[in-house]
C-alpha cells in the first residue's frame, strides 16, 4: 500500500483536496483503495498563512516510485500548484509518505517521508485509516502520536467512507 498525504490552503482548499482524491483515482495503473476524512490544521511553517486542509489516500499501483512521483507532481501542476516560500501556502501538495514496507532513498524521493512522524496532520488521518501501520523499521506509527498530539487539528467533516475509492 502506498500512502499519499494531501494538503492545500489556497483557492478553496477543501475543494482542492477532494478534487485531488478524485484525480488520484484516475491515475494510470493505480487504484485508490481508500482515504481519510478531511482535517483542518494550523500551518507548520510561517504563521501568516491560512490553515490547511489535509487528508491521506491509500493507493495500490504498478508504477515505480519515480513514475508515481511524476504523476503526483503532474496533478499538483494541473491544480495550479504555487510554491511561494518554504513551508508556505500551497494550492495543492501531494507527498508520498509510505511505500509499503520499503525505504526509498533517491535524489528526488525519500520514503518514508522524513517529516511524517512529526506532523499531527499526517499521523491522525493515517492512524484513522491504518491504526496498525508500521514504518519500514517495524516501529508502529502510533508510537509517534504522543509527540504530536498537542498540535492543533480538527476534523472538518466525515467524508462518505472511501467515496472516491474504486
Amino acid at each position: 500500500m502506498v500512502v499519499i498525504g494531501l494538503g492545500s490552503n489556497l483557492n478553496d482548499p477543501e475543494s482542492q483536496v477532494t478534487a485531488a482524491l478524485k484525480a488520484l483515482a484516475g491515475l494510470p495503473d493505480t487504484r485508490l483503495r481508500g482515504h481519510s476524512d478531511l482535517y483542518s490544521t494550523a500551518p507548520v511553517g510561517p504563521q501568516d498563512q491560512p490553515d490547511y486542509v489535509n487528508a491521506v489516500a491509500l493507493l495500490e499501483t504498478t508504477l515505480d516510485p519515480l513514475a508515481l512521483l511524476d504523476a503526483l507532481q503532474g496533478l499538483e501542476q494541473a491544480a495550479g500548484r504555487e510554491r511561494r516560500r518554504h513551508w508556505g501556502e500551497r494550492t495543492l501538495d501531494l507527498d508520498m509518505l509510505l511505500w509499503g514496507e520499503a525505504s526509498i532513498r533517491l535524489p528526488r524521493l525519500v520514503v518514508p517521508h522524513p517529516e511524517m512522524t512529526r506532523r499531527a496532520f499526517v499521523l491522525r488521518p493515517l492512524l484513522d485509516r491504518l491504526p496498525d501501520c508500521r514504518l519500514p523499521d517495524g516501529t508502529p506509527v502510533a508510537d509517534h502520536w504522543a509527540s504530536v498530539a498537542d498540535q492543533p487539528l480538527h476534523r472538518l467533516h466525515r467524508l462518505e467512507e472511501d467515496q472516491f475509492a474504486d
